[in-house]
């Protein structure tokens, strides 16, 4: 399948629009690194454009003292697969997630 041939007007809306969107979400990762929003505040929004395509790896990666590593981890023990995104988390999956949050 190949890609559809844009017009340089659709090519800059385009680009224009994954700017946005980037912004936003390095905004959301901020709010949550600093604690201003909750993980249960993200997974109640995974309905949303932005923070429902976001991967779920890198949500937790922006939780405080949540690297790379402890997400990788994290994300085994309750069987989300590495490139899952938020808008594709099950109800067990989500409520596995706040759960081990929620007893730190």
């Amino acid at each position: 399948m190949s890609l559809p041939k844009l017009t340089p007007e659709q090519k800059k809306k385009a680009l224009m629009k994954a700017q946005k969107v980037r912004s936003e979400r390095a905004k959301i990762r901020a709010e949550l690194k600093k604690g201003k929003i909750t993980l249960d505040q993200i997974m109640k929004k995974a309905g949303d454009e932005v923070i429902g395509k976001m991967r779920v790896s890198y949500v937790l990666q922006s939780l405080p003292r949540i690297g790379k590593v402890r997400a990788a981890k994290i994300m085994y023990e309750i069987g989300i697969d590495e490139n899952r995104r938020v808008q594709g988390l099950g109800t067990r999956q989500v409520e596995a997630l706040k759960e081990h949050f929620a007893k730190k």
